[in-house]
Formats: C-alpha cells, structure tokens, sequence
C-alpha cells in the first residue's frame, strides 16, 4: 500500500468512526456492534502507529467519543475528566499491560471487575447530599444535567451516612434485560418504536425531559470509581468501594483483587464465564490498579488513562443449521430475507433467526440452505450471521437467490439503483398499505387533517380502508365510524369527514403525489401535471414522453408508466373521479413559434451566471427540453467553462453551441 493509499484510508476511517460516534454517545442509536466499532478503531490505531506523521489532535484515537448535547439539559463544566479506557482484545495485551504496571510499579494490585454496558455519570455529593448528576458529554470539558432523572433511580442514594465535605463518583446507568423487556412491551402495546437493546434504552431514558418516563422505565446504576473526595482520607479503589458500600451506595460487586498476570486473566475469564447468566449485559471486563497514588505515577494520556484497561471479549458464536430463508416486507417496500436456524443459546437468551440483510450479504457469506452457519450476537443483544461453516455444506446445494416477486401482493420486485436492497414498488401492496394511505393523507398530498398516525391504523384494523379510494367512502359509513369509536364522539368524526370532502377540491398534483408512483414527489408531480394537462393525459404518455418532463429519468420514467398498466390502479382512479376528486389541470401552453419550445438542450460545463438547475428550469418554462446526453436529436448545447465530452460530441455532430451571452440572448426572443 502506497503513502496516498494509507493517507486515503487513515481520512475514511476517521470520518466513518466519528459518524458511528456521534450514532452512539449523541443519538443512542447504534449501527454497529461494539465489535465492529473495535475492529474499525484498532485499524486506525495500527495505520497511525504505523505512519505517525498522519496522527493529528482530532483523530478518534486522540479524543473521547462523544459530545454534550444542548438539547438534553443544561451544560455542566466536569470537575474531574470522564475519560473512556484503552481497549484491549487479546490475552497478551492484557499480560504486556500488568508486566509494564510492575516494571515501572514495583509491587501492585490490580482490581478486576465487570465493564457494564450503559451510560456513564457522574454523581456529586456536598455535605452527603446529592446535588448533581453529569453524564461524561465530552468526556473533557462538560456534560449535561441529568439531575432530577437521576433522583428516580432506585440505585441512586440520596443522602449519605458518613458524609465528606465533597464526594464525586462515577457509574453506569444501566438496564436490566427484565426491564428492558417489559420497557419494550409498553411501547409495543403504545404503537411506538421499541429500543435496539438495553443501553440504547437506558441512555435514552436518562435523557428524558420527564422523569416520570425514568421512574416507570426502572433505571440501575452500578458505581465503579471515586472520581474526587474532600474531607476524608481514601487511599486505593477497594478502601473507597468499602466507604460507598457504608453509605448504601451500590457499586461493581464480585470484584476480585489480583497480584500476578495469572490472577488476572483467572478473574478474566470468571467474568466471561458468567456474563451469560447475569440479569444485565456486559461488554467486557475492567483491569485497573487499586493503589491512587500508583495510579497519579503512572497518569493519563488526552484520551485515557494509563492506569486501567478494558478488556473486549469476543463475540460469543454458535453453530446451527439453515433450515429456511423468509422474506419479508417492510412498510416503505423494502424487501429483507431472515435466516431461520435450529435455536441457540446466546448471551442467555434463546435464538432461531437473523436478518440477512440483502442479496449482497446472501452473495458474499454464499449462504445456501442447509448450510452450517456461526451466528453471534451484535452488541450482545441482536443476533447476527457471521459466516458459513463450508465443511460441513450438504452436497447438492445451490447459491440462494432472493425471489423477484413480492411475497405480499406478487408484484415483480425492482432493485434500488446504486444501492444493495430490492423493493416492492407496488403502492397497493397489502404490507405497504399503512404507510401508503399516511403518504396520501399527508401534508404534501392530500392534506386530510385528523387523518394520521393514530387514526390510520385504525380503519386498517377494523377493515374500513383497502386502498386510498376507501379513503372517500368513509363519509357514507358515518354511523358505522361513531359506533365503533375509529375517530371518537360525533364531532370528531364530522370534522374529519369534512376534510375528506374538502380535499376532494385539490389540483391533480397534490392527488398524483398521493398515489405514491415511486420516484415522484410534490416538485415532479407538479411538473408532470403541468406538462400534461392532467392524470388521464399521462396514463398515456410513453417512456420517451416522461423524460421530456424536467428531472423525469428513465427508471422513474419507467416506475410511472408501469404503474398506470396495472389495471388495479386504473380501477382505483376511476372510483376516485367517479367520487368527484380533480384528475384534470391546466396544461402550460407555449408558442409554437418561440426558439426554445420543443427544443433539445444539453447543458455542459460550469455556468457563471446561472446554477445548472436554474438554467434548466428557464429552458423549461418556455417549453424546451432537458437531456442528459448529446445526440444528433440536441437542438442546441450551453457551454460554460470546463465542458468535457459533451462539447467535443457536439462539435462532431454539428451541433449548434450556444455561449452564455447566446443563451440569454435566445431566452430574449
């Protein structure tokens, strides 16, 4: 690998880590496992070591995650630095780290102890009443209030025993799998988004602005270290554990106190061993020396301190068998096959599928049926395929193909351009339904107000909508609506009855970006409605005519010309003109006679007086034509400067350039 090439891929890996890092502190919405992230992160670590004068300040491996966000509260400046542990994954690392804590040491002891995976805080104590909690934010400088939330943890003391004149310690807000369990049960029941895994949830809630959420949500806090203490004297981790513990605060337990390597990588291992069993998830284990003053020897780096280390285990993997793909719909159309596997045990919980992503992810594992396959879990919580055990593929197998039809309605599926995922673009697709009529009922459509989120699903369910023509017999089913409480007492239901009615007066427009025709949005159908006067106009128009349209290529060319054939929804727009709503609008006429209408343009190069749309929306206004290519059909090219092909295409064929000044001139006449 040359120097541009480590330099390119030192730039990558920091953009996509930092990405993933604001995904995780900021968001609390992982994409990745702690696994990946590590892996990504190691990466990193080795090209810089390798090429140290590509280290800059700002690189992931010089600076703490995450940041504060103002949204969550107030911004509190820390007292003491948050700072993350240097990351360790391999049993040599472990022993280079107690062997180097010796050498320079002497005589030490270490403390091993489980590495919770939630949200870090800081907990401050004056006088031995609580007064502030502080998530760690940047880690350096400052991180958000989280004060009252933190009152309505269980595990969180209130008032000390033998209270310091200042006492601030550091913990892991955290969820157990029971609660998050029934967290997640709530939300299923509320029709809201259930949580990726427990520290999703657990961060999330801590920074609710309501803490009645954080109290009904049954946060814990585990407590793993002493971050600064005035008015009583503590000299090592284990002394300050035994002073927490006297005063009722609930910290790492079965934490062991080692000497030697052996000592450690025992402890190690015990922590591995049980990680399974525990009632909470773990994401590793925590080496660190128990002596401060060793510890203030020893110091920290911008990023970590040098006096601990957190050591990942591997993903736990098991072997099963492939027995069938399903496939499944999503709400917007996208197609997702799931592996379903002989059950396993991971992490204590039993599991017989995992998503396989796309044909993509099927290709490069070659996943086929009957295979033996190594599935772990991501981040501890969501279960994924690693690979496929090739040995031990039964003979005769084939390669899997995702099925080209949809499972739902059998329309034919399309793949995304430049992208890996097949789609169902079928707007009357059954598992679609839900998220079709939101789009018809929505603002930039329809515009039905009191039809949305809560209410749709609920004619869904009760059998009332099938398509969006369903949508307009509602107002004759009156009785039945009020009887069964879709849309609650008589006024409610007449005042939704009356924006139904109301929005049959709509333009043509707003109904074809309603009908959810893949590709066409609120600008595309007003283009096209202004170019053909109405829907029953463009029912007709062939391939070559929609791309005359302004920004109309030839896949969502092709997407609406598909869509008008399918006699299902030629049905539904005549119930739809039958019930009075406007198919027809006004065509834009343009002067025969004018030098731009019915022209071929290409435009080539950078334009100094215009932006590239902003041309071609004047070309398409007076009636000429947009195309993306030179062919003896272009009527006229406008260069601006660094052309390229196009220009050298045009000179070939003859064709007529126009400079800009010749532009504004022709846009004159």
């Amino acid at each position: 690998m040359d120097v541009s090439q480590v330099k390119a891929e030192i730039f990558a890996l920091r953009k996509e880590i930092r990405r993933h890092n604001r995904k995780y502190y900021e968001l609390d919405a992982p994409e990745i496992s702690d696994y990946e992230y590590d892996r990504l992160m190691t990466r990193l670590k080795d090209l810089e070591a390798a090429y140290p004068e590509f280290i800059t300040p700002n690189s992931p491996t010089q600076t703490v995650g995450g940041s504060a966000r103002r949204e969550a509260g107030k911004l509190v400046a820390h007292d003491v630095p948050m700072l993350s542990l240097q990351d360790v994954f391999k049993r040599e690392d472990v022993e280079n780290f107690i062997k180097d804590a010796i050498d320079k040491l002497g005589n030490v002891e270490f403390v091993v102890e489980e590495k919770i995976d939630g949200l870090s805080v800081a907990l401050r104590y004056v006088d031995g009443i609580l007064t502030q909690a502080i998530t760690r934010g940047d880690g350096i400088n400052q991180g958000e209030d989280v004060t009252e939330n933190a009152r309505v943890i269980d595990d969180v003391v209130q008032k000390l025993v033998d209270a310091p004149k200042y006492l601030e310690i550091r913990g892991e807000v955290y969820m157990t799998r029971k609660n998050f369990a029934a967290t997640n049960d709530r939300q299923e029941k509320l029709g809201l988004k259930t949580f990726a895994n427990p520290r999703n949830c657990a961060a999330g809630t801590l920074r609710q602005l309501d803490s009645r959420i954080v109290k009904e949500r049954r946060l814990s806090m585990f407590v793993f270290n002493l971050q600064k203490v005035e008015g009583v004297d503590l000299n090592s981790h284990v002394e300050a554990y035994n002073f927490m513990t006297r005063n009722g605060i609930k910290i790492i337990h079965d934490y062991a106190v080692c000497r030697t390597f052996d000592e450690v990588w025992r402890a190690i291992e015990a922590i591995g061993a049980r990680r399974d069993k525990l009632d909470y998830d773990i994401d590793g284990a925590v080496v660190k020396i128990n002596d401060f003053s060793q510890r203030e020897l020893l110091g920290a780096t911008s990023k970590v301190p040098r006096w601990s280390i957190a050591y990942k285990y591997p993903p736990v993997e098991r072997e099963t068998i492939l027995r069938r793909i399903e496939i499944s719909v999503g709400r917007t159309g996208r197609i997702t096959p799931t592996a379903i596997f002989d059950a396993v045990s991971l992490n204590g919980t039993k599991v017989e599928r995992a998503t396989l992503h796309n044909q993509d992810f099927i290709d490069a594992l070659d996943i086929r049926i009957g295979d033996t396959l190594r599935v772990y879990k991501s981040g501890e919580i969501i279960p994924r395929v690693s690979g496929v055990v090739e040995s031990k593929r039964p003979e005769g197998s084939e390669p899997y193909k995702i099925p080209e039809i949809c499972p739902a309605c059998g329309h034919k599926l399309e793949r995304e351009e430049n992208a890996a995922d097949f789609r169902c673009v079928n707007p009357n697709c059954p598992a679609q339904l839900e998220n079709h009529l939101l789009n018809f009922v929505g603002r930039n459509a329809m515009d039905i107000k009191g039809l949305g989120e809560t209410a749709i699903p609920k004619l869904i369910a009760a059998g009332f909508v099938k398509n969006v023509a369903d949508i307009y017999k509602l107002p004759a089913r009156r009785d039945e609506l009020l009887a069964q409480k879709i849309f609650g007492r008589d006024k409610s239901t007449d005042k939704i009855i009356s924006a139904i009615e109301d929005s049959k007066k709509n333009p043509p427009a707003k109904l074809l970006t309603g009908l959810g025709i893949f590709g066409v949005g609120n600008a595309a159908a007003n283009d096209l409605i202004q170019h053909f006067g109405g829907l029953e106009a463009l029912s007709r128009a062939s391939l070559d005519d929609l791309q005359q349209v302004l920004d109309i290529g030839e896949v969502t060319a092709r997407h609406i010309r598909e869509f008008f054939d399918d006699t299902d929804n030629l049905t539904i727009l005549e119930e739809l003109k039958t019930m009075g709503l406007t198919l027809e609008g006004e065509k834009k006429v343009f002067d025969d006679d004018s030098a731009i209408a019915g022209k071929n343009f290409v435009l080539t190069g950078t334009l100094s007086k215009y932006k590239r749309d902003e041309a071609a929306a004047l070309i398409v206004e007076r009636g000429g034509i947009i195309k993306g290519s030179v062919s003896k059909k272009t009527d006229y090219v406008i260069a601006g400067e660094k052309p390229g092909s196009k220009l050298t295409k045009a000179n070939e064929l003859g064709i007529k350039v126009l400079s800009e000044d010749e532009f504004d001139a022709l846009l004159a006449q």
